[in-house]
C-alpha cells in the first residue's frame, strides 16, 4: 500500500485505508458528495466522492476498511484524494496494525523510564499517589497505548505515555538547576497533568472527544480522577494536594488556553513551559514528517498550529 505521508500531487491511488469519518454534503449547486477522511498508520487524508451514484460506489460506513481508487490533487496545501472507486474491502485485504499511528519509540522502555523516574520521587506521600496509578496493570496499559491528542500533537499510540514521560523528564532536568524548586512535586505534577486525556478522548480504534471530554475537558477531568485517589492516602497534607492539583488546573498557563487558573506557583509556571514546549517541538516534527517542501529552501508553508511559517533547519555551511 501506498501510506498517507508518501502521498504527492498527481499520484493514483489503488489500495485499503480505515474510513475513519463519512458525510454527505452539497456543492454550492446543490449537488450531493461524499466527504471522507481515510487514515492509515502514518496519518490521515481528506477524500472527496463527487458522484455518488456511480456503480463504482459500493455502500460502506465510517469505520469500515474500504478499497479505494482515485488520485491526488492539493487543495489549499494540503493533499486531497478524488475517488473513483470506493467499497468495503475484504477480510485479508488488510492488516490492521497499518492503520493506526503509534509512537516512534519503543513502549515498553518508556514505561521502564518511567517507573523509573516514579521510583526516585521521595515524598512518601506523593509516592503512594503515584503508585496507587502505576502499579495497577490494567491502569498502566491503558496509559501507556493512549494519545495525547485527536490531532494537534502525540495523537498516536503511546502517545500520552511520551509525552508526559517527555515532560517529567525535562521537568527532572530543569529542578537540578533550579534547586530551589520542589523536585518531587514538579516531577509528579508533570507525570499527571494529562492523565484527564483517559476520559476526554476514547481509544483507538476511534481516537475522538467523549461527552465526558466535550463537556468538561482533560483539565478538570484530571483534577477530578487526582483528587479522588488522594482522598483514599490517608494523612496526605492538604496544602500538597492543593499544590498538586493547582499544577494540573493551570498547566495550559492562559486563561485563554483553557486553564482555569493561571500558575500561582514555580513548580506550576514551569509546568505550563514544558507542556508547551513539547508539544509544540512534536507538532513541528510531525509537521516536518508529513509535508514535502513547497520550495528549494526548505520552506513548509504556514502552520496555523504554530501561527508561523516554518522550515527544515539548513544544513551546516549552506
Amino acid at each position: 500500500m501506498k501510506y498517507i505521508e508518501s502521498l504527492q500531487d498527481g499520484m493514483h491511488v489503488s489500495g485499503v485505508y480505515l474510513c475513519k469519518t463519512k458525510t454527505i454534503a452539497l456543492t454550492k449547486n446543490g449537488k450531493e458528495y461524499g466527504s471522507l477522511t481515510l487514515q492509515d498508520k502514518t496519518g490521515q487524508l481528506e477524500a472527496k466522492i463527487w458522484d455518488l451514484n456511480s456503480p463504482a460506489i459500493r455502500d460502506f460506513e465510517a469505520m469500515d476498511y474500504v478499497q479505494v481508487d482515485g488520485s491526488v490533487t492539493v487543495f489549499n496545501n494540503a493533499n486531497q484524494l478524488n475517488i473513483h472507486r470506493i467499497q468495503v474491502a475484504s477480510d485479508g485485504q488488510y492488516d490492521p496494525s497499518d492503520y493506526f499511528p503509534v509512537s516512534e519509540k519503543d513502549i515498553d522502555g518508556m514505561k521502564a523510564s518511567m517507573l523509573e523516574l516514579i521510583r526516585s520521587v521521595n515524598d512518601p506521600y506523593l509516592q503512594k499517589l503515584l503508585a496507587s496509578f502505576f502499579e495497577d496493570p490494567v491502569f498502566v496499559k491503558r496509559f501507556s497505548r493512549h494519545s495525547a491528542a485527536r490531532s494537534v500533537h502525540h495523537g498516536f499510540i503511546g502517545g500520552l505515555l511520551e509525552h508526559s514521560l517527555s515532560v517529567a523528564t525535562i521537568c527532572d532536568d530543569i529542578s537540578r538547576h533550579y534547586t530551589f524548586v520542589n523536585r518531587d512535586l514538579l516531577v509528579t505534577g508533570a507525570i499527571l497533568h494529562d492523565i484527564g486525556k483517559l476520559s476526554e478522548l476514547s481509544a483507538f480504534p476511534y481516537n475522538e472527544y467523549t461527552d465526558e471530554g466535550q463537556l468538561l475537558g482533560h483539565i478538570m477531568i484530571g483534577a477530578q480522577i487526582v483528587s479522588e485517589r488522594i482522598r483514599k492516602i490517608e494523612g496526605f497534607p492538604r496544602k500538597l494536594s492543593a499544590e498538586l492539583i493547582h499544577m494540573i488546573l493551570s498547566h495550559h498557563g492562559e486563561l485563554e488556553y483553557g486553564s482555569p487558573k493561571k500558575p500561582a506557583i514555580v513548580e506550576a509556571m514551569i509546568l505550563s513551559f514544558v507542556d508547551n514546549m513539547d508539544a509544540k517541538v512534536e507538532t513541528m516534527y510531525e509537521a516536518f514528517k508529513s509535508k514535502a517542501p513547497q520550495n528549494a529552501d526548505g520552506w513548509l508553508g504556514y502552520n496555523k498550529l504554530l501561527d508561523s511559517n516554518i522550515r527544515r533547519t539548513s544544513e551546516s555551511g549552506k
